[in-house]
């Protein structure tokens, strides 16, 4: 709570009272770096806190709809991992969770965790010989929940509801993004990641919607070993994703894992409507198998591990996401807000003529590009392409739910590692297969999709003739004009801050002359201190009114 406290000080003081008193530029200039030297320093306290604090850090991360780059880049790294409980600690609450001692469960259990994060930790255990030979598998993880996590969990979310009612009270914040949704939304992600029945029943739906699926693998649940608090895995440890030289070593085809690792993804979400929204590479394993595919490769499979966070796609967002893939896929920018619209994401303010023209523009620009070539774009280029979109860009009119937020994170982290495995790998040709597919079994055929863009292009032609008559008309007239909001938008911005430059200085004239006169004439000085309050309150006042149409 003092931290936050201290950080919404230091907004107030630089983003409202700065502003009014004429230190605006110095404002915006030092912003960046305010912003990134917070996120600095609530990573580590994040680190040292530990329990909730580190997955608020990650939940922060990708908020790229609410929060500046500089913030986010600096808590992309957060990673879940702190130090390990007491072993004495982890062992007599696994115990108590299944009322006997871990020695008449597991034939061996390693004392030694081996991963640690905030809300539980992992160990390899052994099971006995009888359970092997029932399940066909002996060596298991077993992932038991810090003592007294939930209360911890609790606490923290007292304190982080309480500061987003701070932050519901300055009005950009409020119009800008729903604080306490936000917050519920992290809560219910939270409390199902500290569920262990949940995430066990997670891994078999997950297995079973892969069960075809000779290159997908996910571990069995031992249930009988498995509590709320404590999750009994087989063991399925092999190559992590990330570890490229490795599976290069194993003679795997790195471009087909990450052809594979997309493919299961499109299934999950387009087809499935259930995800795994935890895609790093310590939860993703490639599973080298005995011999070869046609092309001299090594057969192998891709394991998923770790279910306690996954994502669901409802309907009306699977539809939205299908209309959003087929538009990147088509490079159709009418048919990308469209997509927008359907998926509820863009706030009153947002002017879908613009972001239809950015969409237009950014598939003109970049489409086709591999993420090796848009890595090493000229930065130039893409400063162009943002100044062109400046209101854009500063606006942002999105708000994405938490459904969309974990899977536009999932995405981003697939992405990167597929172009970790394949640094040729291109997501638009990639997905453009994937698209053209959805295309023909949408409701109707390619047939259909033309018939109704033939129809649209027919009412446009029907009425093209009385638009070009009105036209000529005002151009008779001499009424003919054209508007230019953005440009409106833009003087009336320069004069105000013209206005609120010249009150500055009235300001700080009558309050210098009055300070140097007090000495020789003090009841002038005085006055003339005294009549710098009314160019101060105009500066103040014009800089809380607000243009019509404006948010």
């Amino acid at each position: 709570m003092f931290f936050f406290g201290r950080v919404t000080l230091g907004f107030i003081f630089w983003e409202i009272f700065a502003r009014r008193v004429g230190l605006g530029g110095v404002a915006r200039r030092n912003r960046t770096e305010r912003n990134r030297r917070t996120a600095v320093r609530f990573r580590a306290l994040a680190i040292r806190m530990g329990g909730l604090m580190i997955k608020v850090g990650q939940f922060l991360s990708a908020r790229l709809d609410i929060l500046p780059p500089e913030i986010t880049t600096e808590l992309a790294g957060l990673q879940d991992e702190v130090p390990a409980e007491k072993f004495e600690a982890i062992r007599d609450h696994a115990q108590s969770e299944l009322m006997l001692p871990l020695s008449e469960h597991y034939a061996w259990f390693d004392e030694e965790p081996l991963a640690a994060a905030s809300l539980g930790q992992v160990h390899r255990a052994r099971l006995r010989e009888v359970d092997a030979a029932e399940l066909g598998y002996a060596d298991v993880v077993v992932k038991v929940q810090r003592p007294h996590i939930e209360q911890v969990v609790e606490v923290d979310l007292a304190a982080i509801r309480r500061v987003g009612g701070w932050l519901q009270r300055y009005r950009p914040i409020r119009e800008r993004a729903d604080v306490s949704a936000l917050i519920e939304e992290f809560a219910t992600t939270t409390r199902a990641e500290i569920d262990y029945l949940a995430e066990g029943s997670n891994a078999e739906t997950f297995s079973v919607n892969f069960a075809e699926d000779p290159h997908v693998h996910v571990p069995r649940v031992v249930w009988e070993l498995t509590t709320r608090r404590v999750l009994t895995l087989e063991d399925v440890s092999a190559i992590k994703l990330g570890d490229y030289d490795a599976i290069t070593a194993a003679g795997i085809d790195r471009a087909q894992v990450a052809e594979v690792l997309l493919s299961t993804y499109m299934q999950q979400i387009f087809e499935d409507g259930f995800f795994h929204a935890d895609p790093h590479p310590g939860n993703l394993f490639v599973t080298p198998l005995e011999g070869t595919d046609e092309a001299g490769n090594r057969n192998w499979k891709l394991t998923f591990v770790d279910f306690g966070m996954v994502g669901h796609v409802p309907e009306n967002l699977r539809t939205g996401l299908r209309e959003a893939l087929i538009a990147i896929g088509t490079q159709d920018g009418t048919r990308l807000v469209k997509s927008f619209k359907t998926l509820d994401v863009l706030l009153p303010s947002a002017d879908l003529k613009l972001i239809e023209m950015a969409s237009m523009q950014l598939f003109d620009r970049f489409g086709g590009m591999s993420m090796s070539e848009l890595r090493e774009l000229d930065h130039a280029e893409m400063m162009s392409f943002g100044l062109q979109f400046q209101e854009l860009m500063l606006n942002l009119p999105f708000q994405l739910p938490e459904s969309l937020l974990l899977l536009g994170r999932s995405i981003a982290i697939l992405s990167g590692m597929c172009t970790g495995l394949n640094p040729e790998f291109n997501l638009w040709s990639s997905i453009s297969p994937y698209a053209s597919k959805l295309v023909s079994d949408e409701g109707g055929s390619t047939f259909q999709t033309i018939l109704a863009e033939g129809t649209k292009i027919f009412q446009i032609a029907i009425g093209l003739p009385g638009r070009v008559d009105r036209v000529l008309t005002l151009m008779e007239r001499g009424e003919f004009g054209v508007q230019t909001p953005m440009l409106d938008l833009r003087i009336r911005r320069l004069e105000r801050s013209v206005g609120r430059i010249t009150g500055g200085l009235v300001f700080s004239a009558l309050l210098i002359s009055g300070a140097i006169l007090h000495g020789s004439d003090p009841g002038l000085g005085r006055l003339l201190m005294g009549a710098s309050v009314l160019p101060l309150l105009w500066v103040l006042v014009t800089g809380r009114r607000r243009h019509p149409g404006r948010r």
